[in-house]
């Protein structure tokens, strides 16, 4: 997965804050965006800055992701990119490339251990907990 969010203000914006919001916690005892990969990038209208990629990192390990080390910002975006909407050939332009290219790398290196890396013995414990009173109210009901 890849977030790219503007700043402003010195932060990401409401809406963006909004859409991350509305990702369900769990859904079936997991998170849906837990053992993913995650890359962050943002765009500023102003100088560099790096407060909405620190958040991003904030918010992917709250949502148990596991964030690349490799980040992009561009500054000043409204000048980077031409009239059809295209990065421009440039030091950001490169930068985007590796941090694209890294999020593929490690992606194939944790995809085949997800499963190792995100057991959580809460979690364990809960599934148990549900399995159990299943268990329990079936046995009453042919009793």
């Amino acid at each position: 997965m890849q977030q790219s969010r503007p700043e402003r203000h010195g932060q990401i914006t409401g809406i963006m804050k909004a859409q991350i919001d509305h990702l369900p916690l769990e859904f079936g005892g997991m998170r849906p965006t837990q053992g993913r990969t995650l890359a962050v990038m943002q765009v500023s209208g102003g100088s560099q800055s790096f407060n909405a990629v620190n958040t991003l990192r904030l918010l992917g390990r709250w949502m148990r992701m596991f964030t690349i080390p490799n980040q992009s910002s561009i500054a000043m975006a409204f000048k980077e990119f031409d009239e059809d909407g295209r990065l421009r050939a440039s030091s950001y332009y490169d930068r985007i490339v590796d941090v694209m290219e890294e999020l593929v790398r490690f992606t194939v290196l944790t995809r085949s251990h997800a499963d190792q890396l995100v057991d959580r013995y809460s979690e364990r414990k809960a599934a148990a907990a549900k399995r159990d009173a299943a268990q329990y109210l079936a046995s009453r009901s042919t009793a």
